[in-house]
Protein backbone atom coordinates (compact mmCIF):
# COMPACT_ATOMS: atom_id res chain seq x y z
CA UNK A 1 0.00 0.00 0.00
CA UNK A 2 2.64 2.52 0.81
CA UNK A 3 4.81 1.74 -2.47
CA UNK A 4 1.24 2.63 -4.24
CA UNK A 5 1.01 5.55 -1.55
CA UNK A 6 4.02 6.61 -3.31
CA UNK A 7 3.35 6.15 -7.14
CA UNK A 8 -0.07 7.83 -7.06
CA UNK A 9 1.46 11.00 -5.41
CA UNK A 10 4.00 11.02 -8.14
CA UNK A 11 1.66 10.72 -10.43
CA UNK A 12 -0.41 13.84 -9.01
CA UNK A 13 2.57 15.40 -8.73
CA UNK A 14 3.68 15.03 -12.39
CA UNK A 15 0.37 16.06 -13.64
CA UNK A 16 0.48 19.27 -11.66
CA UNK A 17 3.64 20.22 -12.70
CA UNK A 18 2.48 19.51 -16.20
CA UNK A 19 -0.80 21.68 -16.01
CA UNK A 20 1.34 24.33 -14.25
CA UNK A 21 3.83 24.08 -17.25
CA UNK A 22 0.62 24.22 -20.03
CA UNK A 23 -0.98 27.10 -17.64
CA UNK A 24 2.40 29.17 -17.47
CA UNK A 25 2.53 29.05 -21.40
CA UNK A 26 -1.17 29.86 -22.39
CA UNK A 27 -0.90 32.59 -19.51
CA UNK A 28 2.10 34.60 -20.92
CA UNK A 29 0.87 34.00 -24.55
CA UNK A 30 -2.10 35.88 -24.03
CA UNK A 31 -0.99 39.03 -25.73
CA UNK A 32 0.62 37.00 -28.25
CA UNK A 33 -0.13 36.68 -31.59
CA UNK A 34 -1.97 33.21 -32.53
CA UNK A 35 -0.69 29.51 -32.85
CA UNK A 36 -0.78 26.13 -32.17
CA UNK A 37 -1.20 24.76 -28.68
CA UNK A 38 1.97 23.60 -27.31
CA UNK A 39 2.93 20.53 -25.37
CA UNK A 40 4.85 20.58 -22.18
CA UNK A 41 8.40 20.35 -22.48
CA UNK A 42 8.02 19.99 -26.39
CA UNK A 43 6.16 22.72 -27.59
CA UNK A 44 5.16 23.01 -30.71
CA UNK A 45 8.04 20.36 -32.41
CA UNK A 46 5.89 17.79 -32.73
CA UNK A 47 3.43 19.94 -35.33
CA UNK A 48 6.91 20.62 -37.56
CA UNK A 49 8.32 18.77 -39.78
CA UNK A 50 11.95 19.00 -38.78
CA UNK A 51 13.58 17.94 -41.90
CA UNK A 52 11.57 20.84 -43.64
CA UNK A 53 10.61 23.47 -41.28
CA UNK A 54 10.24 26.51 -44.05
CA UNK A 55 7.50 24.47 -45.26
CA UNK A 56 5.59 23.56 -42.04
CA UNK A 57 6.63 27.53 -41.09
CA UNK A 58 4.04 28.19 -44.63
CA UNK A 59 1.41 26.00 -43.77
CA UNK A 60 1.34 27.38 -40.03
CA UNK A 61 1.18 31.18 -41.89
CA UNK A 62 -1.74 29.89 -44.12
CA UNK A 63 -3.68 28.77 -41.00
CA UNK A 64 -2.54 31.51 -37.82
CA UNK A 65 -1.32 34.25 -40.59
CA UNK A 66 1.74 36.51 -41.27
CA UNK A 67 2.30 36.80 -37.68
CA UNK A 68 2.24 33.75 -35.60
CA UNK A 69 3.79 31.88 -32.18
CA UNK A 70 5.46 28.46 -31.80
CA UNK A 71 7.35 26.90 -29.24
CA UNK A 72 10.18 25.29 -30.18
CA UNK A 73 10.63 23.02 -26.88
CA UNK A 74 10.69 25.57 -24.39
CA UNK A 75 11.94 28.61 -26.56
CA UNK A 76 9.12 30.80 -27.13
CA UNK A 77 9.51 32.34 -31.18
CA UNK A 78 7.28 34.50 -33.24
CA UNK A 79 7.13 34.13 -37.27
CA UNK A 80 7.16 36.70 -39.13
CA UNK A 81 6.19 35.42 -43.14
CA UNK A 82 6.07 37.31 -46.04
CA UNK A 83 7.26 40.21 -47.37
CA UNK A 84 4.76 42.81 -45.55
CA UNK A 85 6.14 41.79 -41.92
CA UNK A 86 9.28 40.58 -42.52
CA UNK A 87 9.93 44.28 -44.07
CA UNK A 88 8.21 45.94 -40.89
CA UNK A 89 9.59 43.96 -38.24
CA UNK A 90 13.12 44.15 -39.82
CA UNK A 91 13.05 47.62 -40.86
CA UNK A 92 10.59 49.95 -39.00
CA UNK A 93 11.55 48.21 -35.53
CA UNK A 94 14.79 47.16 -36.28
CA UNK A 95 15.93 48.31 -33.13
CA UNK A 96 12.83 46.88 -31.46
CA UNK A 97 13.55 43.48 -33.34
CA UNK A 98 17.35 43.51 -33.77
CA UNK A 99 19.16 41.40 -30.93
CA UNK A 100 20.57 38.15 -32.27
CA UNK A 101 18.21 34.67 -30.84
CA UNK A 102 20.99 31.83 -29.01
CA UNK A 103 22.18 29.55 -31.22
CA UNK A 104 23.66 26.83 -28.68
CA UNK A 105 26.03 25.17 -31.51
CA UNK A 106 28.15 29.10 -31.98
CA UNK A 107 28.21 28.81 -28.09
CA UNK A 108 31.99 29.56 -28.41
CA UNK A 109 30.87 32.97 -30.18
CA UNK A 110 28.37 33.86 -27.40
CA UNK A 111 28.27 37.90 -27.34
CA UNK A 112 31.57 38.51 -28.82
CA UNK A 113 32.34 39.07 -32.75
CA UNK A 114 29.34 39.77 -35.19
CA UNK A 115 27.11 37.39 -36.02
CA UNK A 116 26.07 35.50 -33.20
CA UNK A 117 27.10 38.53 -31.26
CA UNK A 118 23.97 39.49 -28.79
CA UNK A 119 25.79 41.33 -26.14
CA UNK A 120 26.85 45.10 -25.26
CA UNK A 121 29.80 44.58 -27.45
CA UNK A 122 27.51 43.94 -31.33
CA UNK A 123 27.09 47.62 -32.08
CA UNK A 124 30.53 48.69 -31.69
CA UNK A 125 32.02 45.65 -33.03
CA UNK A 126 29.98 45.56 -36.43
CA UNK A 127 29.96 49.29 -36.50
CA UNK A 128 33.68 49.28 -36.48
CA UNK A 129 34.17 45.97 -38.75
CA UNK A 130 31.72 47.35 -41.36
CA UNK A 131 34.25 50.67 -41.03
CA UNK A 132 37.31 48.81 -41.84
CA UNK A 133 35.87 46.73 -44.20
CA UNK A 134 34.87 49.91 -46.24
CA UNK A 135 38.35 51.11 -46.12
CA UNK A 136 39.51 47.95 -47.58
CA UNK A 137 37.06 48.03 -50.56
CA UNK A 138 33.81 46.67 -49.49
CA UNK A 139 31.83 47.20 -52.75
CA UNK A 140 34.33 49.55 -54.39
CA UNK A 141 37.29 48.83 -56.59
CA UNK A 142 39.63 47.82 -53.88
CA UNK A 143 37.51 44.26 -53.35
CA UNK A 144 36.70 43.83 -57.43
CA UNK A 145 40.75 43.93 -58.02
CA UNK A 146 41.29 41.70 -55.32
CA UNK A 147 38.21 39.47 -57.38
CA UNK A 148 39.95 39.95 -60.49
CA UNK A 149 43.20 38.82 -59.18
CA UNK A 150 42.05 35.93 -58.34
CA UNK A 151 39.86 34.54 -61.33
CA UNK A 152 43.12 33.49 -63.46
CA UNK A 153 44.38 31.10 -60.23
CA UNK A 154 40.43 29.80 -60.69
CA UNK A 155 40.36 29.41 -63.81
CA UNK A 156 44.01 27.72 -63.96
CA UNK A 157 42.82 25.09 -61.57
CA UNK A 158 39.46 24.31 -63.77
CA UNK A 159 41.94 23.84 -66.69
CA UNK A 160 43.65 21.55 -64.84
CA UNK A 161 40.79 19.15 -64.40
CA UNK A 162 41.22 18.83 -68.34
CA UNK A 163 37.49 17.80 -69.11
CA UNK A 164 37.23 15.02 -66.37
CA UNK A 165 34.43 14.78 -63.78
CA UNK A 166 35.35 16.53 -60.40
CA UNK A 167 33.91 17.74 -57.45
CA UNK A 168 33.57 21.32 -57.69
CA UNK A 169 33.07 21.77 -53.78
CA UNK A 170 36.61 22.61 -52.70
CA UNK A 171 38.10 23.88 -56.41
CA UNK A 172 34.87 26.56 -56.39
CA UNK A 173 34.94 27.70 -52.81
CA UNK A 174 38.78 27.98 -52.79
CA UNK A 175 38.39 31.32 -55.00
CA UNK A 176 36.00 33.13 -52.04
CA UNK A 177 38.14 31.62 -49.67
CA UNK A 178 41.29 33.31 -50.81
CA UNK A 179 39.04 36.82 -51.30
CA UNK A 180 38.53 36.96 -47.70
CA UNK A 181 41.91 35.67 -46.66
CA UNK A 182 43.73 38.42 -48.76
CA UNK A 183 41.18 40.94 -46.73
CA UNK A 184 41.40 39.22 -43.13
CA UNK A 185 45.34 38.08 -43.22
CA UNK A 186 46.41 39.86 -46.14
CA UNK A 187 47.28 35.68 -46.90
CA UNK A 188 47.00 34.13 -50.28
CA UNK A 189 46.63 29.79 -50.25
CA UNK A 190 47.38 27.29 -53.14
CA UNK A 191 44.24 25.59 -54.09
CA UNK A 192 45.91 22.35 -52.85
CA UNK A 193 47.14 23.93 -49.60
CA UNK A 194 46.20 21.53 -46.95
CA UNK A 195 45.67 23.87 -44.37
CA UNK A 196 43.31 25.83 -46.84
CA UNK A 197 41.30 22.24 -47.69
CA UNK A 198 41.13 21.81 -44.02
CA UNK A 199 39.66 24.70 -43.23
CA UNK A 200 37.20 24.80 -46.20
CA UNK A 201 36.02 21.45 -44.96
CA UNK A 202 35.48 22.44 -41.65
CA UNK A 203 32.97 25.00 -42.94
CA UNK A 204 31.34 22.98 -45.50
CA UNK A 205 31.23 20.31 -42.87
CA UNK A 206 29.13 22.54 -39.90
CA UNK A 207 27.13 24.09 -42.88
CA UNK A 208 25.28 20.90 -43.31
CA UNK A 209 25.46 19.90 -39.57
CA UNK A 210 24.28 22.78 -38.72
CA UNK A 211 21.00 22.23 -41.22
CA UNK A 212 20.19 18.81 -40.03
CA UNK A 213 17.13 17.38 -38.12
CA UNK A 214 19.97 16.62 -35.10
CA UNK A 215 20.92 20.13 -34.69
CA UNK A 216 17.53 21.67 -35.30
CA UNK A 217 16.69 19.45 -31.57
CA UNK A 218 20.61 20.52 -30.06
CA UNK A 219 19.64 24.39 -30.46
CA UNK A 220 16.08 23.50 -28.91
CA UNK A 221 17.65 21.48 -26.46
CA UNK A 222 20.75 21.64 -25.55
CA UNK A 223 20.49 21.77 -21.68
CA UNK A 224 19.35 17.88 -22.10
CA UNK A 225 21.51 17.07 -25.22
CA UNK A 226 24.99 18.87 -24.47
CA UNK A 227 26.67 16.04 -22.72
CA UNK A 228 24.64 13.57 -25.27
CA UNK A 229 27.14 11.80 -28.19
CA UNK A 230 25.86 13.40 -31.06
CA UNK A 231 26.74 15.65 -34.92
CA UNK A 232 26.45 18.54 -31.81
CA UNK A 233 30.15 17.54 -30.90
CA UNK A 234 31.57 17.77 -33.83
CA UNK A 235 30.10 20.95 -34.67
CA UNK A 236 31.58 22.38 -31.72
CA UNK A 237 35.22 20.80 -31.91
CA UNK A 238 34.92 22.69 -35.45
CA UNK A 239 33.97 25.99 -34.25
CA UNK A 240 37.20 25.26 -32.06
CA UNK A 241 39.58 24.62 -34.67
CA UNK A 242 38.49 27.32 -36.84
CA UNK A 243 38.81 29.39 -33.75
CA UNK A 244 42.35 27.93 -32.48
CA UNK A 245 43.74 28.63 -36.67
CA UNK A 246 42.19 32.35 -36.38
CA UNK A 247 43.94 32.97 -33.16
CA UNK A 248 47.32 31.52 -34.29
CA UNK A 249 47.04 34.24 -36.98
CA UNK A 250 46.18 37.28 -34.62
CA UNK A 251 49.11 36.30 -32.24
CA UNK A 252 51.31 36.34 -35.44
CA UNK A 253 50.03 39.47 -36.48
CA UNK A 254 50.09 41.11 -33.16
CA UNK A 255 53.40 39.88 -32.89
CA UNK A 256 54.85 41.97 -36.00
CA UNK A 257 52.06 44.89 -35.60
CA UNK A 258 53.02 48.40 -37.23
CA UNK A 259 49.92 50.43 -36.02
CA UNK A 260 50.78 52.91 -38.01
CA UNK A 261 50.95 50.85 -41.10
CA UNK A 262 48.21 48.31 -41.04
CA UNK A 263 48.41 45.48 -43.61
CA UNK A 264 44.83 44.08 -43.54
CA UNK A 265 41.78 43.64 -41.42
CA UNK A 266 43.07 41.87 -38.47
CA UNK A 267 46.24 44.47 -38.17
CA UNK A 268 43.64 47.11 -38.22
CA UNK A 269 40.97 45.65 -35.38
CA UNK A 270 44.54 44.72 -32.96
CA UNK A 271 45.88 48.46 -33.91
CA UNK A 272 42.75 49.73 -32.65
CA UNK A 273 42.99 47.54 -29.48
CA UNK A 274 46.29 48.50 -28.84
CA UNK A 275 45.17 52.21 -29.36
CA UNK A 276 42.49 51.78 -26.15
CA UNK A 277 44.21 49.06 -24.28
CA UNK A 278 43.83 51.22 -20.77
CA UNK A 279 40.14 51.96 -21.95
CA UNK A 280 38.44 48.71 -20.70
CA UNK A 281 36.22 48.17 -23.36
CA UNK A 282 35.29 45.33 -23.78
CA UNK A 283 35.03 45.16 -27.37
CA UNK A 284 38.85 45.56 -28.18
CA UNK A 285 40.11 42.61 -26.80
CA UNK A 286 41.71 39.34 -28.48
CA UNK A 287 38.89 37.43 -27.19
CA UNK A 288 36.24 39.53 -29.39
CA UNK A 289 38.92 40.23 -32.06
CA UNK A 290 39.37 36.26 -33.08
CA UNK A 291 35.50 36.03 -32.91
CA UNK A 292 35.24 38.98 -35.41
CA UNK A 293 37.56 37.42 -37.70
CA UNK A 294 36.46 33.89 -37.56
CA UNK A 295 32.84 35.22 -38.38
CA UNK A 296 34.18 36.73 -41.49
CA UNK A 297 36.05 33.72 -42.44
CA UNK A 298 33.42 31.82 -42.38
CA UNK A 299 30.25 33.31 -43.40
CA UNK A 300 32.85 35.24 -45.94
CA UNK A 301 33.68 31.65 -47.46
CA UNK A 302 31.00 29.40 -46.99
CA UNK A 303 27.86 31.64 -47.85
CA UNK A 304 29.37 32.45 -51.45
CA UNK A 305 30.94 29.24 -52.32
CA UNK A 306 27.87 27.19 -52.06
CA UNK A 307 25.64 29.50 -54.16
CA UNK A 308 28.50 29.61 -56.80
CA UNK A 309 27.99 25.47 -56.53
CA UNK A 310 24.81 25.63 -56.26
CA UNK A 311 23.71 27.97 -59.41
CA UNK A 312 26.62 25.33 -61.73
CA UNK A 313 24.41 22.61 -60.48
CA UNK A 314 21.02 24.78 -61.74
CA UNK A 315 22.84 26.02 -64.91
CA UNK A 316 23.40 22.43 -66.01
CA UNK A 317 19.74 21.44 -65.37
CA UNK A 318 18.88 24.90 -67.61
CA UNK A 319 21.22 24.75 -70.39
CA UNK A 320 19.51 26.79 -72.70
CA UNK A 321 19.98 29.35 -69.78
CA UNK A 322 23.27 28.51 -70.03
CA UNK A 323 23.84 29.65 -74.13
CA UNK A 324 22.16 32.65 -73.39
CA UNK A 325 24.81 33.79 -70.93
CA UNK A 326 27.72 32.41 -73.15
CA UNK A 327 26.25 34.38 -75.93
CA UNK A 328 25.89 37.77 -73.51
CA UNK A 329 29.24 37.17 -72.39
CA UNK A 330 30.49 37.01 -76.09
CA UNK A 331 29.25 39.93 -77.05
CA UNK A 332 29.98 42.34 -73.96
CA UNK A 333 33.28 41.28 -72.91
CA UNK A 334 34.52 38.84 -75.44
CA UNK A 335 36.91 35.45 -74.77
CA UNK A 336 39.76 36.89 -73.39
CA UNK A 337 39.22 40.42 -71.14
CA UNK A 338 38.36 39.55 -67.75
CA UNK A 339 34.92 40.29 -66.20
CA UNK A 340 34.40 43.54 -64.10
CA UNK A 341 31.57 45.24 -62.47
CA UNK A 342 30.81 48.04 -64.53
CA UNK A 343 29.69 44.95 -67.35
CA UNK A 344 26.89 44.21 -64.89
CA UNK A 345 25.39 46.86 -66.74
CA UNK A 346 25.43 45.91 -70.20
CA UNK A 347 24.62 41.86 -69.06
CA UNK A 348 20.96 42.71 -67.49
CA UNK A 349 20.58 38.29 -68.07
CA UNK A 350 23.68 37.59 -66.15
CA UNK A 351 22.49 39.94 -63.81
CA UNK A 352 18.93 38.03 -63.63
CA UNK A 353 20.27 34.80 -62.89
CA UNK A 354 22.73 35.80 -60.69
CA UNK A 355 19.76 36.87 -58.75
CA UNK A 356 17.65 34.23 -59.57
CA UNK A 357 20.51 31.63 -58.16
CA UNK A 358 19.88 33.69 -55.20
CA UNK A 359 16.09 33.94 -54.86
CA UNK A 360 15.34 30.39 -55.59
CA UNK A 361 18.03 28.53 -53.65
CA UNK A 362 17.09 30.93 -50.76
CA UNK A 363 20.31 29.73 -48.72
CA UNK A 364 19.21 30.64 -45.34
CA UNK A 365 15.69 29.99 -45.35
CA UNK A 366 14.67 30.89 -41.77
CA UNK A 367 17.62 33.90 -41.54
CA UNK A 368 19.56 33.81 -38.85
CA UNK A 369 17.10 33.89 -35.32
CA UNK A 370 16.82 37.80 -34.08
CA UNK A 371 15.30 38.45 -30.33
CA UNK A 372 13.41 41.77 -29.08
CA UNK A 373 15.36 43.41 -27.02
CA UNK A 374 12.95 45.26 -25.51
CA UNK A 375 8.70 44.43 -25.22
CA UNK A 376 7.27 45.50 -28.80
CA UNK A 377 3.80 45.91 -29.44
CA UNK A 378 3.68 44.77 -33.38
CA UNK A 379 0.20 44.90 -35.12
CA UNK A 380 -1.41 45.03 -32.24
CA UNK A 381 0.22 42.13 -30.41
CA UNK A 382 3.06 42.34 -27.49
CA UNK A 383 6.32 40.43 -28.33
CA UNK A 384 7.79 40.42 -24.86
CA UNK A 385 11.97 41.22 -24.46
CA UNK A 386 13.94 37.58 -25.06
CA UNK A 387 11.70 36.72 -27.75
CA UNK A 388 12.88 34.95 -30.26
CA UNK A 389 11.89 36.25 -33.83
CA UNK A 390 12.06 34.66 -37.08
CA UNK A 391 11.91 36.61 -40.25
CA UNK A 392 11.38 33.60 -42.58
CA UNK A 393 13.54 34.98 -45.74
CA UNK A 394 11.90 32.36 -48.21
CA UNK A 395 8.29 33.56 -47.66
CA UNK A 396 9.74 37.04 -48.95
CA UNK A 397 12.04 35.20 -51.99
CA UNK A 398 9.33 32.74 -53.17
CA UNK A 399 6.49 35.11 -52.92
CA UNK A 400 3.94 34.22 -55.88
CA UNK A 401 2.59 37.40 -56.15
CA UNK A 402 6.19 39.13 -56.93
CA UNK A 403 7.57 35.81 -58.33
CA UNK A 404 5.22 34.01 -60.47
CA UNK A 405 5.79 30.25 -60.23
CA UNK A 406 8.46 30.73 -57.42
CA UNK A 407 9.28 27.19 -57.31
CA UNK A 408 10.69 27.81 -60.82
CA UNK A 409 13.74 28.80 -61.71
CA UNK A 410 13.13 31.90 -64.10
CA UNK A 411 16.18 34.83 -64.71
CA UNK A 412 12.58 36.30 -66.06
CA UNK A 413 11.59 37.37 -62.41
CA UNK A 414 14.13 39.90 -62.92
CA UNK A 415 13.72 41.54 -66.02
CA UNK A 416 11.20 43.60 -67.78
CA UNK A 417 9.40 43.56 -70.82
CA UNK A 418 12.24 45.06 -72.77
CA UNK A 419 14.38 42.41 -71.23
CA UNK A 420 16.34 44.97 -69.16
CA UNK A 421 17.34 44.12 -65.21
CA UNK A 422 14.45 44.79 -63.10
CA UNK A 423 14.84 45.15 -59.75
CA UNK A 424 12.34 43.71 -56.79
CA UNK A 425 12.25 45.13 -53.34
CA UNK A 426 11.63 41.07 -52.32
CA UNK A 427 15.05 40.16 -52.75
CA UNK A 428 16.34 39.56 -49.43
CA UNK A 429 19.20 36.70 -49.15
CA UNK A 430 21.08 39.02 -47.20
CA UNK A 431 18.23 39.85 -44.96
CA UNK A 432 17.70 43.69 -44.01
CA UNK A 433 17.53 46.74 -41.23
CA UNK A 434 20.69 46.13 -38.13
CA UNK A 435 21.58 42.38 -38.78
CA UNK A 436 21.50 42.67 -42.47
CA UNK A 437 24.82 40.79 -44.01
CA UNK A 438 28.02 42.91 -43.57
CA UNK A 439 29.63 40.85 -46.65
CA UNK A 440 26.56 41.55 -48.89
CA UNK A 441 28.74 43.90 -51.35
CA UNK A 442 31.42 41.30 -51.26
CA UNK A 443 29.15 38.77 -51.78
CA UNK A 444 26.98 40.25 -54.92
CA UNK A 445 30.55 41.10 -56.66
CA UNK A 446 31.89 37.80 -56.27
CA UNK A 447 28.91 35.51 -57.65
CA UNK A 448 28.70 38.06 -60.60
CA UNK A 449 32.52 38.18 -61.60
CA UNK A 450 33.23 34.42 -60.69
CA UNK A 451 30.51 33.08 -62.41
CA UNK A 452 30.62 35.52 -65.72
CA UNK A 453 34.36 34.34 -65.98
CA UNK A 454 33.49 30.32 -65.42
CA UNK A 455 30.91 30.70 -68.12
CA UNK A 456 33.14 32.65 -70.21
CA UNK A 457 35.84 30.70 -70.21
CA UNK A 458 34.12 27.23 -70.10
CA UNK A 459 31.09 24.98 -71.10
CA UNK A 460 29.55 23.59 -68.50
CA UNK A 461 28.70 19.25 -68.93
CA UNK A 462 26.66 17.26 -66.76
CA UNK A 463 27.33 13.50 -66.03
CA UNK A 464 23.44 12.62 -66.36
CA UNK A 465 20.16 14.25 -68.87
CA UNK A 466 19.33 17.62 -67.47
CA UNK A 467 16.08 16.31 -67.14
CA UNK A 468 17.56 13.74 -63.95
CA UNK A 469 19.59 16.61 -62.58
CA UNK A 470 17.37 17.10 -58.75
CA UNK A 471 18.00 20.52 -57.36
CA UNK A 472 16.23 19.55 -54.02
CA UNK A 473 18.64 20.52 -51.11
CA UNK A 474 20.48 17.79 -49.60
CA UNK A 475 19.20 19.28 -46.11
CA UNK A 476 16.77 22.04 -45.09
CA UNK A 477 17.47 23.85 -41.96
CA UNK A 478 20.25 26.85 -41.01
CA UNK A 479 20.66 26.50 -44.52
CA UNK A 480 19.65 24.80 -48.20
CA UNK A 481 22.45 22.72 -49.03
CA UNK A 482 22.75 21.84 -52.53
CA UNK A 483 23.14 17.94 -52.87
CA UNK A 484 26.75 16.82 -53.79
CA UNK A 485 27.38 16.03 -57.39
CA UNK A 486 30.75 16.33 -60.62
CA UNK A 487 30.60 17.81 -63.98
CA UNK A 488 33.09 18.74 -66.23
CA UNK A 489 33.98 21.84 -67.53
CA UNK A 490 35.10 22.07 -71.10
CA UNK A 491 37.71 24.96 -72.42
CA UNK A 492 35.64 27.02 -74.88
CA UNK A 493 37.10 27.59 -78.45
Amino acid sequence: MAVLGITVALLCWLAILLLVSVWKQVHSSWNLPPGPFPLPIVGNLLQLELKNIPKSLNKMAERFGPVFTLYLGPRRVVVLHGYKAVREALLDHKSELSGRGYIPAFQEHRNKGVIFNNGPTWKDTRRFSLMVLRDYGMGKQGNEERIQREIPFLLEELRKTKGQPFDPTFVIGCAPFNVIADILFCKHFDYNDKKCLRLMSLFNENFYLLSTTWLEFYNNFSSYLHYLPGSHRKVLKNVSEIREYVSARLKEHHQSLDPTCPRDFTDCLLAEMEKRKHSAEPLYTLDNISVTVADMFFAGTETTSTTLRYGLLILMKHPEIEEKLHEEIDRVIGPSRVPATKDRMQMPYMDAVVHEIQRFISLVPSNLPHEATQDTRFRGYVIPKGTTVIPTLTSVLHDSKEFPEPEKFKPEHFLDERGKFKYSDYFKPFSAGKRVCVGEGLARMELFLFLTAILQNFNLKSLVHPKDIDLSPMTIGFGNVPPHYKLCVIPRS
